[in-house]
């Protein structure tokens, strides 16, 4: 999901009647079952953050978020949103590993191309004397 425009809200209203802004975090498909995760909308990173699971069903040909049926689908859901968000996580963590080394890499070649410079200059002035 593009994130470019910033994330994609939703409000819903639990059994009592309060209203609670969602971000959404992902979606994954699962025997042909649509699955949302959201976030509590401006959820800071500090706090630990619920998250929402709500799977999409139809009724009368229209589509509607719904809680999920049993706490087996439950757990096994929310084990695969975890799977794909650590993967994520992972995944950033080796590129950003990977940008260092690469910095460091050139850095290093930088440092040998001014020594290399610095003792072709100091033979040149040993030549004129």
């Amino acid at each position: 999901m593009s994130e470019e425009f910033g994330g994609d809200f939703i409000t819903i209203t639990d059994e009592d009647g309060k209203e609670f802004e969602l971000e959404l975090l992902d979606v994954l498909e699962k025997d042909d079952t649509i699955y949302h995760a959201f976030i509590p909308a401006g959820a800071g990173e500090e706090e630990e953050i619920e998250i929402v699971l709500l799977k999409v069903v139809e009724e009368n040909g229209e589509e509607f978020l719904s809680t999920l049926d049993s706490e087996e689908e439950l757990e096994e859901v929310y084990n695969l949103f975890m799977e794909r968000l650590f993967e994520d996580e992972e995944e950033e963590e080796e590129e950003e590993e990977e940008e260092e080394e690469e910095e460091e890499e050139e850095e290093e070649e930088e440092e040998e191309e001014e020594e290399e410079e610095e003792e072709e200059e100091e033979e040149e002035e040993e030549e004129e004397e």
